[in-house]
């Protein structure tokens, strides 16, 4: 599967590195990825990162303003001008520089989350409180789904009372 799935807690050594849980590396290597490409959430205390799946998705968003035009110099200042493209080393660890640990908050430990097509590096108690934040939003809104839709509502398009 190339999809970054599930989350691990891992706790940073005493030189600053962190693993990278072995099925995220996987989807990496397939990717084609020599490294993790990181950069600070633009909506979150938290790291997005990823490998050639995640920056051709950006590369995607940005080609689509105007040439010039400030939307696409604001979305690439935000989203390449923060970025690290992190080294993994034998081991399977990188080193979160400081700047990406500031931003998330991360000290001696950190969860990394699958989102499908990219990941995101927490400090744990934060994603313990976001989990539980998205789990009852997906909660309400699945009951939401689940309510039966109204007579109107199931019509066919043109279809008259």
């Amino acid at each position: 599967m190339d999809r970054f799935l599930s989350h691990y807690l891992l706790r940073l050594d005493a030189k600053g590195r962190i693993s990278v849980p072995a099925q995220f590396r996987a989807v990496l290597v397939r990717d084609g990825f020599d490294g993790l490409y990181c950069y600070p959430a633009l909506d979150r205390p938290a790291l997005d990162a990823g490998g050639n799946a995640l920056l051709a998705e950006i590369e995607a968003v940005i080609a689509g303003f105007s040439p010039y035009s400030e939307e696409r110099e604001q979305f690439s200042l935000a989203l390449h001008g923060t970025s690290e493209t992190l080294k993994i080393d034998g081991e399977g660890r990188v080193v979160l520089t400081d700047a990406l640990k500031a931003h998330a908050e991360i000290s001696d430990a950190a969860a990394f989350v699958g989102l499908g097509r990219k990941f995101q590096i927490w400090e744990p108690s934060r994603f313990r409180a976001e989990l539980a934040e998205a789990t009852a939003k997906v909660r309400a809104f699945k009951e939401e789904l689940g309510t039966p839709m109204t007579v109107a509502a199931t019509k066919p398009l043109g279809a008259r009372e």
